[in-house]
């Protein structure tokens, strides 16, 4: 595939990123509505090449990611703006961050996914912000902080789709569901407190009911599949085996949108995996080919499941990838990496 020349390289999305990081407040609604505009028109003119359309003609659920180079698979981010600024400052592309690496298209980026909501390191902030919640936000000092960090995070995701739509990508997760909806593959989340009606009601508040259409919109555009040269991801294990014309037109199919965002686990069918690599994998590869993805946490470097094709990675208590390169055969002692955290510095 001819790949365009981007301009600014990565000198320009870094700047965002910091200034993102170190806000202390939450996003303007304004500034953030520019974002969401801008990163809007890239998702609605992705190359067909990488994001093929479906029956309507719209950006279809699948990617097709460039087969000969180096992907970085990123896990849960949860509101993580350190992680996710470590991930694109991270030396990871024979020696050049992340970001220099997609500006010179030399790797690329998936996200599996779950932006929003911070988990266990702010389980007590959670709790406060539910008090503040009871009293309709007429204070707001803790959830101001979470939605600082929630949007802050997929800030940073939408400025780097934008600056390189070919080489970064975000898949949907079951956390992506702003309007704490109960359909079209989404279902109300709530763990620590109810943190899909706090955050509902705290955009309605604060940022209004054209920011929430908005937003919305975004989520419902993200991809729910990446397909490498012998790889898949989702952000959840498959529950059932879903074909290309499925995949691809997932918009109104909630059970396709569900059946890849929110399987549990031991939840999926024994050959789901197995035939998911079957039939978006050359038969060349099938035998050592992944299937990676997050959602439910592990407690070490990696789970595997489905007799070892699959590849849970999000731990959420470390910073840390998958980077498969595609000279050489997938090995999840190898493929899972730890990076540092560099925002610390900044």
């Amino acid at each position: 595939m001819e790949l365009p020349a981007y301009g600014a390289a990565a000198a320009a999305p870094l700047q965002r990123f910091t200034e993102i990081y170190k806000r202390t407040r939450p996003p303007a609604a304004d500034e953030y509505m520019h974002v969401l505009g801008s990163v809007e028109r890239v998702m609605e003119n992705e190359d067909e090449r990488v994001r093929p359309r479906d029956a309507a003609g719209r950006p279809g659920g699948i990617l097709c990611l460039f087969p000969d180079i180096p992907t970085v698979i990123v896990p849960d981010l949860h509101a993580r703006l350190d992680f996710f600024l470590s991930v694109m400052l991270a030396p990871l592309a024979g020696g050049r961050t992340t970001l220099e690496g997609m500006s010179l298209r030399e790797i690329q980026v998936v996200c599996v996914g779950d932006g929003f909501h911070a988990e266990g390191r702010r389980a007590a902030r959670w709790q406060q912000a539910f008090a503040e919640f009871q009293t309709a936000f007429d204070r707001h000092r803790h959830m101001d902080e979470e939605m600082r960090e929630s949007l802050g995070v997929m800030e940073m995701v939408m400025e780097a789709k934008t600056a390189f739509p070919l080489h970064f990508h975000f898949l949907k997760g079951n956390h992506e569901n702003i309007s704490n909806e109960n359909g079209g593959g989404n279902y109300p989340f709530r763990k620590y407190a109810y943190e899909g009606a706090m955050v509902l009601d705290y955009v309605r508040r604060f940022y209004g009911e054209e920011f929430l259409r908005a937003y919305y919109n975004f989520e419902k555009s993200l991809p729910l599949l990446a397909i490498g040269s012998d790889f898949l991801i989702s952000h959840a294990e498959p529950k059932k085996f879903y074909d290309t014309e499925s995949v691809l037109n997932y918009h109104g199919r909630s059970a396709v949108v569900a059946g890849l965002t929110w399987t549990d686990n031991d939840e999926a069918d024994k050959s789901s995996v197995r035939k998911m690599i079957r039939h978006y994998l050359p038969e060349e590869v099938w035998e050592r080919a992944r299937y990676f993805g997050g959602h439910r946490p592990v407690s070490d470097r990696y789970r595997t499941r489905a007799d070892g094709s699959y590849v849970q990675i999000h731990n959420p208590q470390r910073f840390q990838v998958a980077l498969v390169d595609p000279r050489r055969t997938i090995d999840e002692e190898t493929v899972v990496v730890e990076i540092e955290n560099a925002a610390g510095g900044l």
